[in-house]
């Protein structure tokens, strides 16, 4: 493929890196000849001196025939600009990173559909929702790139005295935004019917909207969810985004900012949140705040090397879990050494959101469950395909499968026996395995 990359700093470099070794063709526009120079040096890839948002070195590095512009600057409205004008130029498809919220949730404005853009990304949001989720239950499958996380998946194992055992799943009562998706029960795993009753120690899968899943889950566990208690070390869009994911009564969360006007920024934003001005590294602090004593640590400032140091000295002073962010994925494989949980690396994110906008097709196969069991597929729906304005109830489905959500527009939702396919869907499906080919004659343009 031939793909142009708009910035040649932290993430485009390491873009260019990932896409070049895939043996994609890529070209890097930049300003600066010194980082161009240097991925020269390490790189089969063409470089062009030049800024991005200017048509002339659009065309000159051959947007109008690229198969893929990522605007990757530092500097979101250059980033929006270039791959708008990419895009106009003839690019394929054009995606722009952004870190601000206000253009990726698209407040006052669908910033997507205003300049053409086919997508925008924000790794710093997706690193977020993960380290919510993995807090949240460290247990949960993730589904990546789905609606922006706003669908999850989890699994529980069903309790002695739980009210869902000896419950056919056609009379028990889920919420309207959960679906039961699997099930494994001793050595088999099998996707449920109607008839299809619980049983204690069930392994259940349940995928659904992420905040109607608490409540689908006291139906399958009798415990009771244990406060749990989490620092957050630095005030980044990342660790606003995180402590806005964790606002449940569950989460009782404390920001620690050393910059003073910046905290009180953040106080007013985050009501749910004690924010601190000060360094939670520093031992009189560490020991005034009982960091020990908290369920879980994260590290997210812009500085790599402290946030593995802050991680590491939380984990040898006692703190159950510790999650750090590092920009430079070379760091990754060290973290565990130090004992460190969990290792985030926005990075790394952008470019997996990238392979997968890259290798998008009608139907991709998201996950997998239990072994030869089920996959999770997203199935765009065509504009001439056959199910359109069917109910789901009336679809012929090639073996069972559940629906999990759609996605139309901004809406996301999970659907019911009555719902309609329409131009444009995109659906959550859980089903059997090798089922890529019928979804995609299906759902797919006839």
């Amino acid at each position: 493929m031939e793909l142009v990359i708009g910035g040649a700093g932290t993430v485009g470099r390491y873009m260019a890196e990932i896409l070049a070794a895939a043996g994609n063709n890529v070209t890097v526009i930049d300003l600066s000849a010194a980082k161009l120079s240097e991925i020269e040096n390490e790189l089969d890839i063409r470089t062009l001196r030049g800024n991005c948002a200017h048509g002339d070195a659009l065309r000159e590095a051959g947007v109008g025939k690229c198969d893929m512009f990522i605007a990757a600057t530092n500097h979101d409205e250059v980033n929006i600009l270039s791959a708008s004008a990419a895009k106009g130029l003839g690019a394929r498809t054009c995606v722009a990173r952004v870190h601000h919220s206000a253009y990726f949730d698209g407040r006052g404005l669908d910033y997507n559909g205003y300049f053409r853009i086919d997508s925008l990304i924000c790794p710093e949001y997706v690193t977020a929702v993960a380290i919510a989720r993995t807090l949240r239950n460290p247990g949960a499958l993730a589904i990546e790139n789905f609606a922006e996380g706003e669908i999850e998946m989890q699994q529980l194992v069903v309790s002695e005295k739980a009210a869902a055992v000896g419950v056919p799943l056609k009379d028990l009562n889920l919420p309207s935004g959960v679906r039961l998706a699997t099930i494994t029960r001793g050595e088999n795993s099998f996707i449920p019917g109607a008839a299809t009753d619980i049983r204690c120690h069930d392994i259940t899968t349940l995928v659904g909207e992420k905040g109607q899943l608490e409540a689908a889950r006291r139906l399958f566990q009798t415990n009771k969810i244990k406060r749990k208690h989490v620092v957050v070390m630095g005030g980044t869009s990342m660790g606003v985004w995180l402590c806005r994911a964790l606002r449940q009564r569950h989460f009782a969360v404390r920001l620690f900012v050393t910059d003073r006007a910046r905290a009180e920024e953040l106080a007013d934003k985050l009501s749910h949140v004690t924010v601190l001005e000060a360094e939670p590294t520093e031992p009189s602090v560490f020991a005034e705040e009982h960091i020990a004593e908290a369920d879980a640590f994260v590290a997210l400032t812009e500085d790599d090397e402290h946030n593995i140091l802050a991680a590491a000295q939380a984990k040898s002073m006692g703190t159950p879990m510790v999650i750090a962010v590092v920009e430079r994925s070379t760091y990754l494989h060290l973290l565990e050494h130090v004992g460190i949980d969990r290792a985030f690396s926005p990075r790394q994110v952008a470019a997996r959101e990238i392979h997968l906008l890259l290798e998008r097709g009608p139907v991709r196969v998201l996950a997998s469950l239990e072994e030869a069991t089920a996959d999770v597929y997203e199935v765009q729906v065509g504009k001439s395909a056959e199910v359109l304005g069917r109910a789901l109830k009336n679809i012929t489905w090639p073996s069972p499968c559940v629906i999990g959500a759609i996605h139309r527009g901004e809406k996301v939702f999970v659907p019911g026996a009555e719902d309609v396919i329409e131009k444009g869907d995109t659906l959550l499906i859980i089903g059997a395995r090798a089922l890529s080919e019928p979804f995609a004659a299906l759902f797919g343009e006839r």
